[in-house]
């Protein structure tokens, strides 16, 4: 079961509410544009770098003594196993995984260069133990040795480079926003600020109440706008983390402002630092030092995401190979049937309720195009084409929207993207459903949950949206890999049913 179908009427999120930000949340949202460079992701890669670093400066050491060759003896291979392992665990004992440490140069190549160091006494004392070095040659290790300092002191020079720039673009960890202002914020704030390590870059906070409750200035941060204004300036500036401070006990309150910022793809965290109120540990998560109580999560983060983004693009690119003669044979079908494109564009929302351009194959008439969503497509529809008509109850129309996945701009699975005008009797889709935007927390995908079960073709009732915004809420919330291959697997069988497509 979704959220909507398992919350209660009065905690189902709301329609969100169309607002515009001030002049200043404004201009602090776009000094915020640039997406946030996750601290997991990046530690996860320097580990990475640091392995093919040690692996392959081993093997260059080899070539250069045996003239290119590559394929070495079995001692070699294990040697470079071991040191891979050692090194990863004498750098993360002297503490050479934390971003903090990759600001200062000096610091994490001291660092890495110990550990490297480190990693080669332990060869020296196993090999007057075991004649380790009548096994692999000395000066194999003695090259090795230099080339693995070498292959540290270039890697940590662009390390430190990046880090910086990234920190002064404010990219480098949290981008939070505190959600509630007054004493209880001030509090978060200087806590936060004084934590060593902090990730968490605060841009300002949003309350609703009035400058006489609650101070224009928090800590030296400015209050934006309302709740409702909050929506708008996350979605501009990106932003990871909402942090409440409103107490435990205003659950009322709470609930409401849940509400509001359920639609968007955030963390968002209950601050447990001055409430009486206390759960046990494993209730908490911290930022810092700082208990927190968890709303809401983030979904498809940090290695999650990675994954489902090798996933799309190795998918991707051999579903694009493999449909290659269907997709140059609809192309000649359209351009033989009536004149006009083989592509069309249309405006669609994306991730984080973004516009992009979907790439489809032409299916009415070039005349009669409508790229702006406003009629939509039914039963006989006149505009659609001979070729477009098949094409349509097929889903092969669909089939260019793997551009866009190889772009980014899409997935291969996730909730379908809506055009930004549709609409069923009139109204907008967004105005049909509760939480509709939330929807949008994820990358739309070429395939979903919702079209292989059923829920496909024309939306010409309030019921029908409803059903799609249930299944691509359950796919969000219950998203695995393992179930994006399932759905990839089952989208031909479900594609065979075209009741519902025209």
């Amino acid at each position: 079961m979704s959220t909507l179908e398992t919350a209660p009427p009065e905690t189902r999120p709301e329609k969100p509410r169309q607002t515009r930000l001030n002049d200043q949340a404004r201009e602090i949202a776009e000094q915020f544009r640039q997406s946030s460079i996750s601290q997991v992701l990046l530690v996860g890669a320097v580990r990475l770098i640091d392995v093919l670093g040690v692996a392959l400066t081993a093997a260059g050491a080899y070539a250069l003594l045996h003239d290119g060759a590559l394929a070495a003896p079995w001692p070699y291979p294990v040697a470079t196993l071991a040191a891979v392992v050692l090194t990863l665990i004498f750098a993360q004992a002297a503490d050479a995984y934390h971003v903090v440490a990759f600001r200062v140069f000096g610091g994490q190549l001291g660092r890495m260069l110990g550990a490297w160091t480190l990693t080669f006494a332990g060869f020296a004392v196993v090999g007057s133990f075991l004649d380790f070095g009548g096994s692999v040659e000395r000066r194999w290790l003695g090259l090795w040795f230099v080339l693995g300092a070498l292959s540290f002191l270039i890697s940590r020079l662009v390390l430190t480079a990046l880090v910086r720039r990234w920190a002064a673009d404010g990219r480098l960890g949290r981008k939070a926003v505190i959600v509630g202002g007054g004493e209880p914020a001030a509090e978060l704030i200087r806590a936060l600020e004084s934590t060593p390590g902090n990730d968490v870059h605060i841009c300002g906070v949003f309350d609703d109440r009035s400058n006489d409750r609650s101070p224009a200035i928090v800590a030296g941060y400015p209050k934006l706008g309302t709740v409702a204004e909050l929506v708008e300036f996350g979605r501009v500036a990106r932003i990871d983390l909402l942090i409440v401070t409103i107490p435990v006990s205003a659950a009322g309150r709470v609930r409401e402002i849940l509400k509001t910022l359920w639609v968007l793809p955030v963390d968002i965290r209950l601050s447990a630092h001055t409430d009486k109120l206390r759960y046990r540990p494993r209730a908490y998560s911290y930022v810092g030092a700082i208990p927190m109580v968890e709303l809401a999560e983030k979904p498809i983060a940090n290695w999650d995401f990675v994954i489902k983004r090798a996933f799309d693009l190795i998918v991707g690119t051999l579903a694009l190979i493999a449909l290659a003669p269907l997709m140059i044979a609809t192309a000649i079908a359209i351009k033989l049937d009536s004149p006009g494109p083989v592509f069309f564009r249309q405006k669609r929302y994306g991730f984080n309720n973004e516009v992009i351009d979907v790439f489809k194959f032409r299916s009415l008439r070039h005349e009669m195009a409508d790229p702006d969503a406003k009629t939509v497509v039914t039963k006989n529809d006149s505009r659609v084409t001979k070729v477009g008509r098949f094409i349509r109850k097929t889903s092969i129309d669909e089939l260019p929207q793997l551009f866009n996945v190889l772009k980014g701009e899409l997935s291969l699975v996730g909730p379908r993207p809506h055009a930004v005008n549709a609409h069923t009797s009139e109204t907008l889709w967004n105005d049909v459903v509760d939480g509709y935007f939330a929807r949008h927390k994820v990358k739309p995908g070429v395939t979903g949950w919702a079209q292989i079960n059923g829920w496909r073709g024309e939306v010409d009732t309030s019921e029908k949206l409803k059903r799609r915004i249930d299944h691509d809420l359950y796919y969000i919330e219950n998203w695995s890999i393992l179930f994006d291959a399932m759905i990839l697997i089952k989208t031909p069988f479900a594609l065979a049913k075209t009741d519902n497509a025209y």
